[in-house]
């Protein structure tokens, strides 16, 4: 079965300048866990999900360091602490949103989305056409329903 038979078309989206307070309204009005960032052309960006913004009002670990002659050595990376920072302190969904998106496109099979969610630990994939255009999106629950039969 191919991945356009199972995923949803209307999907729920938001822009690069959409509010973080926006974001979180939505995927609680919709009961949803995940929202694709798309710029002007309907491309996918980047993706906010719940965990995002449980992320951003939690604490920010700073990396340890050792303090060796008046200079610091990082335990940790620095560069990780800021992009944490930043991404806690983020007004915009451009400013929050997950750049690296899994996608998958629509002639793609079942099994290959199943396998995608499980490498990469994730819950949903924009389904993406060859121009890079969203077109849909295929979650856990749709492929529990075509593996074991929907109770709708």
């Amino acid at each position: 079965m191919k991945i356009r038979e199972i995923m949803t078309e209307d999907v729920i989206t938001v822009s690069t300048n959409d509010s973080v307070e926006q974001c979180a309204r939505l995927l609680q009005e919709n009961n949803i866990s995940g929202l694709p960032v798309l710029d002007e052309a309907g491309r996918v960006v980047g993706i906010i999900t719940e965990g995002d913004l449980i992320r951003r009002v939690s604490r920010v670990k700073a990396p340890g360091y050792l303090e060796v002659l008046g200079g610091l050595i990082y335990l940790g990376s620095p560069k990780k602490f800021v992009d944490a920072l930043q991404r806690a302190m983020s007004l915009e969904a451009g400013q929050l949103m997950s750049k690296k998106v899994i996608s998958i496109e629509p002639d793609q099979s079942v099994e290959s989305a199943a396998t995608l969610l499980v490498e990469h630990n994730i819950s949903r994939l924009p389904v993406i056409d060859k121009k890079g255009i969203l077109r849909g999106i295929v979650s856990r629950r749709d492929i529990m329903n075509c593996l074991y039969g929907s109770k709708e």
